[in-house]
């Protein structure tokens, strides 16, 4: 072979080597940088979400975000350990032992009255190296009002560093006195891939919570806020689902049948208000979670408001959560005991007198897929079901006040109601009108008396 050739030749194969040696060293230094934010589980190291923790709460502490820490999993961490006000770790020590919770997710939660929303917080974040997703929605407190502006306010912000995500969970104060989030809806434009949605706490669905007392501690080296009663605000997390009114559903209800104006109706819907906020304040102090029922779940689910022309407020209890000293408790805060019908292991009902308004209490019973509760007519002893599809309960509000509805709610309207429960019915039969009912024996008379009590 001619000199030339193989000096060609062998320039070339030295060529070809120094490339696949190149492309060599390239993927060994992803693997080297990989090895360096993972660790043999594919979890970010601690290291790295200490560092990108602290970073964050550094800024978020500059420009006064009133943040606290919101995460499931570290929060359940803590719940392990005895937690005192700056009383935990020596702040220079580097272990991340309650933050760095192995997700790539960490989840604060921001108090959004009490922070002015501030684009140079944003534009510092950014030049910090975190890339930034923006999460907006309506405000339901306009939506309420029928005022929409098409303004939408920030609901979600995302952080990500590192491809370590770190939420910020807006929480906005609604007027039944509780702190509310929105949902955490992506656009058609938005970036599906920036963070792990569907392992997130937060924004699956809308959230409401009472207000949290916080306290300010060190975690890990760093100075984090968190809920004073921890379990508590967990336990109050995995029950947060919020229900919002369908207020253009109910306004274009009440363009067909326009709401009573008169004084009598005002001032009913005045004194049911009033007659729901002492229920709920009782039973809260009980700790007895109910809902509400029947035409008052009916009046929230199609109008957004009370029936006028119902005239009583009806709530539901499961009979696993009824307390002998409901009753006790009710008449101490002023209402009147009229009836007491059924008994515990069966048909159990109450009925009180407030301001003219009668609060009728619904006890159900649970019996394999289906949830009943009972009827007794006085006269007679005849004894009716009411069979409902199981349910959850979700929070809502009512009346500026934050109440349980069935989180099924259509699917209860339907099966107490019928498929024409959005045409108005003024007169209304107990024993025969629902599409649930059912004819449930008599009462034995001898025990008239003990289950059939009239005040």
């Amino acid at each position: 072979m001619p000199r030339v050739k193989r000096t060609l030749l062998l320039t070339l194969l030295t060529a070809c080597s120094c490339a696949v040696l190149l492309l060599q060293l390239r993927n060994l230094r992803k693997h080297v940088n990989k090895s360096h934010i993972l660790n043999s589980a594919g979890h970010l190291t601690s290291d790295i979400q200490w560092q990108t923790l602290k970073t964050f709460l550094a800024l978020a502490q500059q420009y006064r975000m009133p943040l606290f820490l919101a995460d499931m999993a570290a929060l359940t961490l803590l719940t392990k350990d005895a937690l005192q006000p700056h009383d935990t770790p020596q702040r220079d020590a580097p272990l991340c032992s309650f933050l760095c919770t192995g997700r790539p997710i960490m989840a604060f939660a921001l108090f959004a009255n009490r922070w002015k929303y501030d684009t140079g917080f944003l534009l510092a974040a950014e030049q910090k190296g975190f890339e930034l997703m923006e999460l907006r929605g309506e405000d339901p407190r306009l939506a309420s009002l029928d005022t929409l502006s098409g303004e939408e306010i920030p609901l979600h912000f995302l952080f990500r560093l590192n491809g370590y995500i770190i939420q910020v969970v807006f929480l906005y104060e609604r007027s039944g006195n509780y702190l509310w989030h929105g949902t955490l809806r992506l656009k058609a434009s938005s970036d599906r891939s920036f963070a792990p949605f569907t392992r997130m706490d937060y924004g699956r669905h809308a959230g409401a919570y009472d207000r949290p007392e916080l306290v300010l501690t060190v975690l890990d080296g760093l100075d984090v806020r968190v809920p004073r009663n921890i379990s508590h605000f967990l336990s109050q997390q995995r029950r947060a689902h919020f229900l919002e009114c369908h207020y253009r559903d109910a306004r274009n209800f009440l363009q067909l049948y326009p709401d009573d104006a008169s004084s009598p109706a005002v001032e009913f819907r005045r004194k049911a208000k009033a007659l729901l906020r002492l229920a709920a304040r009782t039973l809260a102090q009980l700790k007895v979670p109910f809902w509400i029922s029947s035409g008052t779940l009916l009046g929230w689910f199609r109008q957004c408001s009370i029936i006028s022309y119902s005239r009583d407020v009806d709530i539901g209890i499961f009979i696993v959560d009824f307390r002998p000293d409901i009753i006790a408790a009710l008449t101490h805060a002023g209402l009147t005991l009229k009836h007491k019908f059924g008994k515990v292991e069966d048909s159990l009902e109450l009925s009180f007198l407030g301001e003219d308004v009668k609060l009728d209490i619904f006890f159900f019973y649970e019996d394999g897929e289906l949830v009943w509760n009972g009827g007794t007519q006085v006269k007679s002893g005849r004894k009716f079901k009411y069979i409902f599809p199981r349910f959850s309960l979700c929070w809502a509000e009512l009346l500026e006040l934050k109440v349980r509805v069935p989180c099924q709610t259509l699917d209860y309207i339907k099966a107490n109601y019928g498929a024409t429960w959005n045409v108005p019915v003024r007169t209304w039969d107990w024993k025969s009108s629902p599409s649930n009912v059912q004819e449930n024996g008599v009462w034995p008379q001898a025990q008239w008396a003990e289950l059939i009590q009239v005040y």
